[in-house]
């Protein structure tokens, strides 16, 4: 099965209707069937190329790449995916300053970090069992929040989006810290503000999964290519 026939096979080259069309999305239309938008996935492909190879090589450099999904139809797909090859992810609500004011981000991590290791020793025994109960509560608001970015030090290297209509904050903080953007964008997302844009269906489970599977590939075959520090030499 050649690449454009799996592309197909997962749905890619279903847009939204006419109506809804971005206009930065126009070169990327083949056409129309049953008034929604049709990508040509010849293009699609050359993008995805494109794509992989800048992932690739920030990676390889040594920087992460942040994977962003926050609607229901990728959230559960990208976590999977990040959390299985080690990617710093973000699948749930956007929170405002995480790039722009990534130091502020830091604080509430090291919250985490201090309250996850006094639990792990039973440093939290001192405390009665309410105040232990809204420890916990305050633990797991943290995990959901912050938890997939616990281990990201410094500002990733670029960012992976699933839909940059849905994630136009996530977009223009990256804009904002120069840090470049992929994203995975249907018929009806601007990309003006998108590095690396692949047009293709950003709403469907199948074709959200070749996507990410196909980055994570990307991202992987750039850790393996990554030079050492001169120190760890």
């Amino acid at each position: 099965m050649t690449d454009i026939q799996k592309l197909f096979e997962a749905g890619v080259h279903y847009g939204y209707s006419r109506t809804r069309r971005h206009p930065t999305m126009t070169p990327f239309i083949f056409g129309q069937k049953n008034r929604n938008d049709i990508f040509d996935l010849e293009i699609t492909l050359e993008k995805l190329d494109e794509a992989k190879r800048a992932i690739q090589e920030i990676v390889a450099s040594g920087k992460s790449v942040l994977f962003v999904a926050g609607k229901n139809e990728a959230r559960i797909i990208v976590r999977k995916a990040a959390e299985k090859t080690d990617h710093p992810f973000v699948c749930s609500r956007w929170i405002g300053g995480t790039l722009t004011n990534f130091k502020e981000i830091g604080k509430r991590i090291k919250r985490l970090e201090t309250l996850r290791t006094d639990k792990e020793k039973g440093n939290l025994d001192k405390y009665t069992k309410k105040e232990r109960l809204l420890i916990d509560r305050e633990i797991e608001d943290l995990e959901a929040t912050f938890g997939g970015i616990a281990d990201m030090k410094e500002l990733p290297g670029a960012i992976f989006v699933i839909d940059p209509r849905y994630q136009e904050i996530a977009v223009n903080e990256a804009r904002v810290m120069g840090i470049p953007v992929v994203a995975l964008a249907n018929s009806d997302c601007d990309i003006t503000h998108v590095t690396h844009p692949i047009p293709g269906n950003d709403a469907a489970a199948k074709s959200i999964t070749y996507f990410v599977e196909e980055v994570v590939a990307a991202a992987e075959d750039g850790k393996k290519h990554r030079v050492p520090p001169k120190d760890e030499k």
